[in-house]
Order: C-alpha cells, then sequence, then structure tokens
C-alpha cells in the first residue's frame, strides 16, 4: 500500500484544483510581456557571441541590440585578454584594447513597437585557457553619458518586477526603481572543457539532509512548523548509503550543508564550515569518502548569489559604509530594504558577484571543497543571479583543479537564455523538460503528441555537451505524486519517460517510496510543504520502491538511452512508443496515458528484428514479440512497458 502524509485532502487524491509552480518569473503574461519587452529595450548583449563556447584559435562575433530607447552613433567594446579588468570610455581604453562595432540590421519589434538594431563586433582568436574580459560602451555624439549593455540587464528588470508582482506592488514602479548600474562585466574562455563523461550515464539523488535521515538511534524531531528542523545529520545520509547504493544512484547531490539560521541552508552565515545541526567537516569527508568506495559521486549546493543577512561579512559591510566589504554588496535607497537581495527577501543580501574581491572568495571556497574534501561538483542555486562573466571565471578555476567535475546551475528562463550558458557551466537543470512532463502525465489533461512534439525540438535546440539534468519535481515545488492527486500509476509513467530519456535523471528522496505531502504550495503553505521527512522501514511502498530499482537499473544496464537515439514508433494524444539505440542494444519504450487498457500494433521492421523475436519487458511486466514485422503491445490504463531486444 502506498504511504501517504496525513491530511491529504480527497479532492486533492483526485487530481482537481491543484495549481502548479514551476516558472515564478514567468508565472503569467504581464511578467512574460515583461521579459519580452527588456530583451530589446536599452543596450542588450546577455553573453551573446558566436560561437557561444569558442574554441583555441576561433575568432569570436559579439552581438548586441539596441532598442528603439536608443540613439548610439557609436558602440565599442573594450577587452583584455591580459588577466586585467578593461576599463575606457567614449572609445579610448585605459586598461585593455577596443574594437569598434558595425551596425549589421535594423529589424521592427513589435513588443518593443520600434526599430531595434542590432550591433556586431569580431575579436580576435586566442590561445587555449586564456580568458577574455570585456564590456560594451555605446553613445551618441550629442550626449554626455556613455551608456553600458546589459545595465540594467533583462534579469535585474524581471527580477525587481517578479518581487513586485508576489509582494502585490506595482510593477511599474518596481521597474522605475531599476537604476542604470556601472558597466557590466563579460567574459568567455577559449577552451576545451566539457562535462565529464561520468556524468552522461549519472542517476544523481537529491538529498534534503534536515529531512532525510537522523541517524542511527535517533529519531525525527516533530518541530510546530516545516520551517523548522528535523534533525536530519550527514552520518544519517553516509548510514544510509547503501540504500542509495541499491536504488542505483550513482550521485548523491546533498542540499546546502553550510552554517546557516535556516532548515533549507540557502543562506550561509559561513562557507567553510558544516552547521552543527548537520554534522562536522570530518562528517562530510567522512560521507565523500564512503560514496567514493561505493562509486557513487558527490555533489554540494552551492549559493552564490546571496548571503544571510546574519553573515559577519554583510554585517560588517551594513554597520560600517568605509568596510572593505561594502561593495561586496549593493546598497541604495532605491532597494526596500536599504540594500539588494534575492528577490526582495530581507534575510537573503545579494552578493556583488562582479567585484573582483568577492568573486575570488566564492571561487576560492569552491576550490576548497573540491580539493580539500574531493567533492565532485556542484548544484549552482539561482545561477541566473549572478553574471555570466561571474560564472565563466568559476567555472574554469574549478576546472583547473578538478577537471572531472560537475558543475550545472539552476536557471529558470526560457530556453533562449540557457543557450548563453554554453561554455559558461557544464550544464543547467532542465525546467522546461520538468514542466513538460508535469502537464503531460501529471494530470489528465495531458497530449503525449505535444510531448513528444516538445521534446524533439526541446532537444534539437541545445548543443549535446551541455549537459541538461533532468527531473519532474524537487525542493521548491510540490512533488509529482501530489500533483497527480496520489495516482501512482501516473508517477510510474513520469519515471519511466524520465529513465529512458538522455539526460541525467534526479530522484527527489523519497519519490521512490511513495512520499508525498499534505498541502500544495499554491495554497498559502511555501516552499517547505514538500519537504516532508522520509519515509524508513514499514512506512515505505516497498512494491514501488523494488518497481523503482528495476527501472533504475535498467536504465544503467542499457547506455543506448544516452548515448544513442530516439525514433518514434507510434504517437496519438494518450500513447506513445518509440525506440532506443540501435545495433546489438535496442529497447523499445511505450507509454499510455489514457484511463482505458490500449493494445498497439506497432511497425517496429526498422529496428531489424527478425520474426519471431522475443521482447523482454525489463519491469516484469509480460513480454512481446514480432510477427511480420509487427509488435503488439498490450498496456493497462495509466501504465508503460519497457522492453529489450
Amino acid at each position: 500500500m502506498a504511504a501517504k502524509v496525513p491530511g491529504i485532502r480527497p479532492d486533492v487524491r483526485r487530481g482537481e484544483g491543484i495549481e502548479d509552480f514551476i516558472f515564478g518569473s514567468f508565472a503569467n503574461d504581464e511578467l512574460k510581456l515583461i521579459y519580452a519587452r527588456a530583451q530589446v529595450r536599452g543596450l542588450q548583449h546577455a553573453g551573446h557571441i558566436r560561437p557561444q563556447d569558442p574554441t583555441p584559435g576561433e575568432p569570436v562575433t559579439l552581438v548586441v541590440t539596441a532598442g528603439p530607447d536608443l540613439s548610439l552613433d557609436h558602440l565599442v567594446c573594450y577587452y583584455t585578454a591580459d588577466g586585467q579588468q578593461p576599463d575606457g570610455d567614449r572609445g579610448a581604453a585605459r586598461v585593455g584594447q577596443v574594437v569598434p562595432f558595425r551596425r549589421c540590421a535594423v529589424e521592427w519589434n513589435t513588443f518593443a513597437w520600434g526599430y531595434v538594431e542590432r550591433w556586431e563586433c569580431a575579436l580576435p582568436p586566442q590561445p587555449e585557457g586564456v580568458l577574455v574580459r570585456y564590456h560594451v560602451g555605446g553613445w551618441n555624439e550629442d550626449a554626455g553619458r556613455e551608456v553600458w549593455a546589459d545595465a540594467p540587464s533583462v534579469y535585474q528588470q524581471i527580477e525587481q518586477a517578479t518581487a513586485a508582482f508576489f509582494a502585490r506592488r506595482s510593477i511599474s514602479e518596481a521597474l522605475a526603481s531599476v537604476a542604470p548600474a556601472r558597466p557590466t562585466p563579460f567574459a568567455y574562455s577559449a577552451d576545451r572543457l566539457a562535462p565529464p563523461d561520468w556524468a552522461r550515464e549519472a542517476v544523481v539523488y537529491h538529498v534534503f539532509v534536515d529531512r532525510f535521515h537522523p541517524g542511527s538511534g535517533r529519531k525525527f524531531a516533530r518541530p510546530d512548523s516545516l520551517r523548522g528542523f528535523f534533525g536530519g545529520t550527514l552520518v544519517g545520509v553516509t548510514e544510509k548509503l547503501d540504500y542509495v547504493a541499491d536504488l542505483g544512484a550513482t550521485c548523491i547531490w546533498l542540499s546546502p550543508i553550510f552554517a546557516t539560521p535556516t532548515h533549507h541552508g540557502y543562506d550561509a552565515t559561513d562557507y567553510y564550515t558544516v552547521d552543527p545541526r548537520w554534522g562536522s567537516n570530518d562528517d562530510l569527508r567522512h560521507l565523500v569518502q564512503e560514496a567514493h568506495a561505493r562509486d557513487m559521486r558527490v555533489l554540494l549546493d552551492l549559493v552564490c548569489n546571496h548571503v544571510s543577512v546574519q553573515h559577519p561579512i554583510f554585517q560588517q559591510a551594513l554597520a560600517d559604509p568605509a568596510s572593505p566589504y561594502r561593495e561586496w554588496f549593493t546598497f541604495g535607497d532605491e532597494h526596500a530594504h536599504g540594500y539588494r537581495t534575492f528577490f526582495n527577501v530581507a534575510t537573503m543580501p545579494r552578493i556583488n558577484t562582479a567585484h573582483p574581491a568577492a568573486q575570488d572568495y566564492l571561487i576560492q571556497v569552491a576550490r576548497h571543497w573540491l580539493t580539500e574534501y574531493d567533492v565532485d561538483g556542484f548544484r549552482l542555486d539561482h545561477a541566473n543571479g549572478p553574471a555570466l562573466a561571474f560564472w565563466t571565471e568559476f567555472w574554469t578555476a574549478c576546472k583547473a583543479v578538478k577537471p572531472d567535475c560537475w558543475c550545472f546551475g539552476e536557471v529558470v528562463e526560457p530556453p533562449t537564455s540557457l543557450l548563453r550558458y554554453t561554455g559558461r557551466l557544464d550544464g543547467l537543470l532542465d525546467f522546461h523538460l520538468c514542466d513538460l512532463l508535469r502537464r503531460a502525465l501529471g494530470r489528465g489533461a495531458g497530449d503525449l503528441f505535444d510531448l513528444e512534439r516538445s521534446l524533439a525540438r526541446h532537444e534539437r535546440f541545445f548543443p549535446p555537451h551541455l549537459s541538461r539534468p533532468s527531473f519532474f519535481d524537487n525542493h521548491d515545488m510540490d512533488r509529482f505524486l501530489y500533483f497527480a492527486g496520489e495516482d501512482q500509476r501516473r508517477l510510474r509513467l513520469a519515471a519511466l519517460a524520465l529513465m529512458t530519456l538522455p539526460g541525467p535523471p534526479i530522484l527527489y528522496y523519497g519519490t521512490e517510496v511513495g512520499l508525498s505531502q499534505a498541502q500544495g504550495r499554491g495554497e498559502g503553505r511555501g516552499l517547505e510543504v514538500a519537504r516532508q521527512a522520509m519515509l524508513w522501514g514499514d512506512e515505505q511502498d516497498r512494491d514501488l520502491l523494488a518497481w523503482f530499482r528495476r527501472l533504475v537499473h535498467a536504465r544503467r544496464a542499457h547506455p543506448v538511452i544516452w548515448q544513442g537515439e530516439r525514433t518514434t514508433l507510434h504517437v496519438d494524444e494518450t500513447t506513445w512508443v518509440y525506440a532506443l539505440g540501435g545495433g546489438g542494444d535496442r529497447l523499445l519504450v511505450a507509454l499510455n496515458a489514457d484511463s482505458r487498457a490500449r493494445s498497439l500494433t506497432v511497425d517496429v521492421a526498422a529496428l531489424g528484428l527478425p520474426d519471431g523475436a522475443e521482447l523482454r519487458e525489463l519491469l516484469g511486466g509480460g513480454a512481446a514479440s514480432v510477427r511480420e514485422g509487427e509488435a503488439t503491445l498490450s498496456l493497462p490504463a495509466l501504465t508503460g512497458g519497457f522492453w529489450g531486444v
């Protein structure tokens, strides 16, 4: 019997009236329109270069747009390739060199209701390992002030608009407070860096440390609120490594473990110390060693965008305007709390990652955990907060000390924005795939024809070397099982799709044993609703756990899932059959999202299977066979099948 969290309403079990929440900054059409307009107003670059990930010896073209609100006579790039920060104004370089842009095209844009100019310039090729730093400025002969690209950036505008939207404040007033900033730094590296090979075949298990396991002989605390501490520890995680390994996971992603005043840890007070509630630095070292002994990798969750308001560095900066840390943050009356924050959350002041000393501090933090504790990489929280130039320097510094580390970011933005991280990070969490899976399989209104078409386009859009870890829920959204009205059949369908798509899959702790939640975040209960204590012992759904084990191990046994191609053999609104791989290893996957059983006769001649060939069901279901180039697949309502040849 599936494990349930007490208090789930009957209407929720039927999947009624649940509001999903994934793209907060694009929660309604007004915010989407603000984003679209911001992209074509002012001077915008957003790290747009060609090629997006330059290799040694390749020239690089910078692309900048000027909106109808600007009239520019000149546009230039100030750049360095010798480790210094470029400096200059109105076309004269004080540090580095200057390259002029040329006006290439003029296009009408309805969102801006005016003409948008596209400017381009070429920077010379660089040898391997050279970091190019630059900023872009333009001016009109009749105006005294130089205008800088991305000052303000699209992100700054949508950040303020989103904060105002959720606080029920005036969005127009919030946008008016976004003041032009100093020159925005940009950077790219001429290199051949790439995600590590092990990441391609990884299966990641996401552990929320405070809610996972308290350790032998201890029980979870039961605080009055889900915002309290439940007592999970790093020792508890270490004791359950065999459980995670038996599930088939090859990598553990730990929620933030640094000193913090909160249960979630996304607001550090000390980046070099494990919070005592969760253990010690030695406990982390032991966990990593034990994981490596089981051929498992360990990722830390690192927040470079903001710190806790209690962080000593911020407290010094706040108390003393002359403090050397003052410029590590952004102070001013235009900010609601007197300083720039993470979406207007007063307890989370934003770090000015463009400041060289602040940037170096964060990079040294990352290098410390990679080298001193042998962690294998980072999940980078709110990676669209720091500028692209920061991630270029961060990523290359991490690769320099641990070439096979895996660094992927959390960026909840449109795919066009995600492309800009190519060559700046190993990859990005695939929120768009998450959204597609939840919409198609989490509720009755899904359309598998639309899912198949959207996935095909989504995969073609991104370069193959940009890692896209995939998932269907996490700690910031309603769990999939809750979203699906507690229907385990839908959970299994989504998991089957997730585990047979090419991106490295992520399982959020407890998914495999039926862990759900009592209320939805849309009911005003906050993000914590999806962070219940892990189920252990008799509370676990053993049948579901056994099924997940078979599924994960089946994925690991068949590299064609992440190496080969997917070929659709049949698709309609409620069913989808696709083949994976070729040659000696061929797989067949079928999804039935219909509320009734379906029998599908599928043409498999393209797979080259001989007449009479038997298809083995890898998850414990019935076999199928080939007759005259066709296979007949019998699928009960809301189920799937996974066959090997």
